[in-house]
């Protein structure tokens, strides 16, 4: 019931001229039935998966948006589909044959697991690589660094070194100045 009342509200804004619709905090037990439903419809035909992205938010209880950019090339118009999930979403590639590399992507920078997906495995970073660098809590510094080592005439993985403390920039305005005296201003009021 809920999904012919979702389709009914997307025919409709599409008949009153809306580019892009966004349906948010979709149910992930709807969304493979829904997207079904929007690719086969004759009137609508949202039949192209243009990106499929995540975001992390780690203060929800739900930390991340799983988000689907549709298109359909008989209206001309595009559909937003969001869903929150913790850890996993279910996967889309038997809906999409390019739902596959987005799931893959997604999986490595966010750790988010599509049930079903055909072949979730890293896509950007190293088969040894430690963590998910897109996630919030993800180091700045990373865990490993990569260099190429001359005597073993080859590339290894060592801990981070970091060469200098981290510092903190003030980042002052330019226009107001600072409240304190910079190094060589003193001789500046002698």
């Amino acid at each position: 019931m809920i999904m012919k009342e979702i389709i009914a509200t997307i025919k409709s804004n599409c008949e009153a001229g809306s580019e892009i619709q966004i349906l948010d905090a979709i149910d992930q037990a709807v969304l493979a039935p829904l997207l079904l439903a929007l690719r086969d419809d004759k009137t609508l035909r949202f039949t192209i998966l243009t990106d499929l992205f995540a975001a992390d938010f780690p203060d929800r209880s739900e930390r991340f948006e799983v988000v689907y950019n549709l298109l359909s090339l008989k209206l001309n118009k595009r559909l937003v589909i969001k869903i929150h999930t913790k850890e996993s979403a279910p996967s889309v590639a038997s809906l999409f044959s390019t739902a596959t590399w987005y799931e893959r992507e997604a999986f490595d920078m966010f750790g988010i697991i599509f049930d079903g997906c055909p072949d979730m495995r890293r896509i950007l970073t190293d088969y040894g690589f430690v963590g998910h660098p897109l996630r919030k809590d993800f180091p700045v510094t990373g865990h490993v660094q990569v260099r190429y080592d001359e005597t073993l005439e080859k590339v290894i993985y060592e801990p981070v070194i970091l060469d200098q403390e981290f510092r903190n920039f003030d980042f002052v305005s330019p226009w107001k100045g600072s409240e304190y005296v910079l190094p060589g201003d003193e001789k500046a009021t002698q």
